[in-house]
C-alpha cells in the first residue's frame, strides 16, 4: 500500500533542519498529532518512509491527516516547551493523554487571600496559594491538620463565618477549643496571623526542627517558671507535632527534595505513579494512567508525563527526580524544568535555585524506594483492568463487541485459553484457562505435562488442543446419571472438561493457530470458534483469513481478551517454574543411598533449599526425623561432591 502521507509530503528541501514542533492536520483543519523534533527535515522525514515500515499506530494518524506544519524554535527547550502548550491547547486525539486515577485531596494555605487559611482542597488553586500533597485520602489531612491545628492555631473557617464573627465580635468555637488564633476579633494581628500562617507552611514543608526545638524550650522554661498550666500546653503541643510527623513516612536519611516516578506497561496502556519526598519524608502520592494512541518508548513517555506533571506542580519542582530509565532529552527538559523554579516559590524561600537532574538510582534507599514506587505502578495497572473487568456492564458490551468482530452466531459465554511454556525445550507445559461471562473460572482452569520435552511451540500446542478435546469428547459421550440417582456421577474433572468452549484462543499467530487447528481435528464441532492472538499488536487470527481482526483501540473487547491471554501466560508460566523447581530440588538428592521421597520431603521440609542442605552440618542434618549419621554422611559427601564438579 502506498502512504498516504505522499500525498502532502512538502517540497524536498522545504522542511528546515532546526528544532521546532510541527501539526498534523485533518482535512477539516483540525490538528490530530502534535510532536517536537531536534531536527525537523530528519524527524518529519520517518512519516514519508515507506507503509510496511511505519508502525500501526502512526499509521492510523497518518490515514486521518491530510497536512504538515511546522514551527521553527531556537532551542530543544523550547521545543519542548511549545510542545506542551500546543498539545493542552488542540489536544489531539493521536497524543497521549494522561488521566488522574482520582481527583487527590491537598492541604492549601490561601496566601493569596487578605487573611490566610488552612482548607482541603481538591484541583487547581489559586496562584499565590501554598499546597502540600497529593494525600490519598481527605481524612488522612483532617487528621494531621487537626493535630497541627494545636500548635499552629490558623484560620480554617469559610469567608461567610469569618464575615459574621468579625460583624458580631464574637469568635467562633474553634477560638474556645484552641483550634483558631481569631483574627476575625482581633484576638491576633493580621501580620502575625499572618507570619503564624507561613511557619506551618515551613513546618509542612519539612522544616520541622525549629519548630520541635522551640516547643521544647517553651515546655522547660515554662517548668523552671513553675509556669505548669503553660507548661504542659507546651508538652500538649509538641505531643500534637510528634503525631502529625510520625504521619509523614521518612524515607531518606538526608532532608533532601526529590520525586521519584515509575512506569508500569505494556504495548498499549501505563500506569505512572509520583512519589513526593520533601526533607527526607513522603509527603504525597499521585497516580495517573494513560492509553498509548502513539508508540511512545519508556523514555519518551518519561519526558511526556514529566512535561504533565511538572505543569500543574510548577509550585513545587525538587532538583532531583528518580526514574527507571533517563526520559528522552533528559538534559533540555532539566533545563526547562530549573527555569520553571525560577518563577515559583520553590525558588524563593532562602534556597539557591538548582538545575533539575534526573537519577537512575544503582544502589542504597533510592532503589529501593523506587522499587516500592514501581510496585504500586504495578497495582495501579491491575487494578485500573480488574476495574473494567468487574463492572457488569463492560463485561457485556466487551462479549457483544468480540461476537460482532468475529462474526459469531452467539456471544462467546465460556472463552478458554491456551498457552505454552518451557526453558529451551525442557519441561514443557501447557495451561488453559476458562472465562465465563467475561469472568475467570479458577475451577475449571488446567495444566498440561506435555508427554515429550521438545523445543516445538507449534508440536506442543497441538497436543494440548488435541488432549483437551479428546476430554470433551470422551466426557460428552459418556451416558448421563440415572434420574433417580443410581448411576454414579461423573467424576469433577470430568464434568469441568464436560462444557464445550464457544471460544478458543491461542496465544501466539498464524502458526500456533493452525497446529490448534491440526489438533482439534474433527474432535472440534462448529460451534467451537478458534483464534490467534498475536502479541505485537494485539490482531485476532481467524482460521483461512488472510488480513486479521484488530480490536479498535480502548475498546472492552480487546481488554477482554488481552486480560484472558495474560491470564493463561501467568497460569502456565507459574507451573512451569513450579516443576522447574521440584525437578532441580529432586535431583539434587538422586542416587544418595538410603534417601528415598520419604527423607527427601523431610530433608526439604527442615532446610527448605538445596543451599540451605549444602551449609549445614552433620549434626544439623541428623537432627532431620530419620536421618541417622551414616545418611547424613552420605547427603552431605554428595552434595559437596555436586558442589565440586560445578
Amino acid at each position: 500500500m502506498r502512504n498516504p502521507a505522499h500525498a502532502f509530503r512538502p517540497e524536498p528541501g522545504a522542511i528546515p533542519e532546526a528544532p521546532g514542533c510541527y501539526q498534523f492536520k485533518d482535512a477539516h483543519g483540525r490538528v490530530v498529532y502534535v510532536g517536537k523534533a531536534k531536527s525537523l527535515r530528519q524527524r518529519l522525514g520517518n512519516y514519508f518512509q515507506a507503509w510496511h515500515n511505519i508502525a500501526p499506530r502512526t499509521r492510523a494518524m497518518l490515514e486521518a491527516a491530510r497536512s504538515v506544519e511546522w514551527i521553527v524554535v531556537d532551542s530543544e527547550v523550547e521545543a519542548l516547551h511549545l510542545e506542551y502548550t500546543l498539545i493542552q491547547r488542540h489536544r489531539p486525539r493521536y497524543n497521549v493523554r494522561y488521566r488522574d486515577d482520582k481527583s487527590y485531596p491537598y492541604l492549601v494555605l490561601t496566601a493569596s487571600e487578605a487573611v490566610p487559611r488552612a482548607r482541603v482542597q481538591r484541583g487547581k488553586v489559586a496562584k499565590g496559594d501554598l499546597r502540600f500533597g497529593p494525600y490519598a485520602h481527605a481524612y488522612a489531612i483532617r487528621e494531621t491538620l487537626d493535630l497541627l491545628l494545636r500548635t499552629f492555631p490558623v484560620r480554617t473557617c469559610s469567608q461567610g463565618i469569618y464575615d459574621r464573627a468579625a460583624r458580631t465580635g464574637k469568635p467562633c468555637l474553634l477560638f474556645h477549643i484552641d483550634r483558631c488564633a481569631a483574627p476575625c476579633v482581633g484576638k491576633i494581628s493580621l501580620e502575625d496571623h499572618r507570619e503564624l500562617v507561613g511557619r506551618l507552611g515551613s513546618f509542612l514543608d519539612g522544616e520541622t526542627g525549629p519548630v520541635l526545638a522551640q516547643l521544647e524550650q517553651d515546655m522547660q522554661a515554662a517548668a523552671a517558671e513553675l509556669n505548669f498550666e503553660a507548661a504542659a500546653r507546651h508538652r500538649d503541643q509538641l505531643t500534637a507535632v510528634r503525631k502529625a510527623l510520625e504521619k509523614q513516612q521518612v524515607v531518606s536519611a538526608k532532608a533532601e527534595d526529590f520525586d521519584a516516578i515509575a512506569v508500569h506497561e505494556d504495548e498499549l496502556e501505563a500506569a505512572v505513579q509520583a512519589f513526593f519526598v520533601r526533607r527526607g519524608r513522603l509527603v504525597g502520592r499521585k497516580g495517573w494512567t494513560v492509553d498509548k494512541v502513539e508508540p511512545l518508548t519508556t523514555a519518551q513517555l518519561l519526558t511526556s508525563f514529566a512535561l504533565q506533571l511538572y505543569a500543574d506542580r510548577d509550585d513545587d519542582i525538587p532538583p532531583q527526580i528518580l526514574v527507571p530509565v533517563e526520559p528522552e532529552d533528559a538534559e533540555a527538559l532539566g533545563t526547562l524544568l530549573a527555569e520553571q523554579r525560577r518563577h515559583t516559590r520553590a525558588g524563593t524561600r532562602g534556597r539557591p535555585i538548582q538545575q533539575v537532574r534526573f537519577q537512575v538510582p544503582q544502589r542504597g534507599d533510592k532503589v529501593a524506594f523506587l522499587e516500592t514506587v514501581t510496585e504500586n505502578a504495578r497495582e495501579a495497572f491491575q487494578r485500573a483492568r480488574l476495574k473494567r473487568a468487574s463492572d457488569f456492564d463492560s463485561r457485556s458490551r466487551a462479549l457483544k463487541e468480540l461476537q460482532d468482530a468475529l462474526g459469531l452466531e452467539e456471544a462467546p459465554l465460556r472463552i478458554e485459553c491456551f498457552d505454552i511454556s518451557h526453558l529451551g525445550g525442557t519441561e514443557v507445559v501447557g495451561s488453559m484457562v476458562v472465562f465465563e461471562d467475561g469472568l475467570p473460572k479458577k475451577s475449571d482452569y488446567r495444566r498440561f505435562k506435555l508427554s515429550i520435552d521438545r523445543n516445538d511451540d507449534f508440536a506442543s500446542m497441538q497436543e494440548v488442543i488435541r488432549r483437551r478435546f479428546a476430554r470433551l469428547a470422551q466426557t460428552s459421550t459418556a451416558e448421563p446419571p440415572d434420574v433417580d440417582g443410581d448411576a454414579p456421577l461423573a467424576e469433577p474433572a470430568a464434568r469441568q472438561f464436560a462444557y464445550p468452549p464457544n471460544l478458543v484462543v491461542i496465544d501466539g499467530g498464524v502458526g500456533q493457530l493452525n497446529a490448534a487447528l491440526q489438533g482439534a481435528g474433527e474432535l472440534a464441532t462448529s460451534s467451537v470458534a478458534f483464534v490467534g492472538l498475536a502479541k505485537k499488536f494485539e490482531e485476532l487470527w481467524l482460521p483461512g483469513r488472510d488480513r486479521p481482526v484488530a480490536l479498535p483501540r480502548g475498546s472492552e473487547a480487546l481488554y477482554l481478551v488481552q486480560r484472558v491471554r495474560d491470564e493463561a501466560h501467568r497460569f502456565a508460566i507459574t507451573y512451569q517454574r513450579t516443576r522447574r523447581s521440584k525437578a532441580v530440588a529432586s535431583s539434587a538428592l538422586d542416587g544418595v543411598a538410603g534417601v528415598g521421597p520419604t527423607r527427601r520431603k523431610a530433608l526439604f521440609r527442615h532446610f527448605g533449599s538445596v543451599a540451605a542442605m549444602r551449609r549445614a552440618s552433620l549434626e544439623e542434618l541428623m537432627a532431620v526425623e530419620g536421618v541417622s549419621r551414616t545418611i547424613a554422611t552420605a547427603v552431605h559427601e554428595h552434595l559437596h561432591a555436586n558442589e565440586e564438579s560445578t
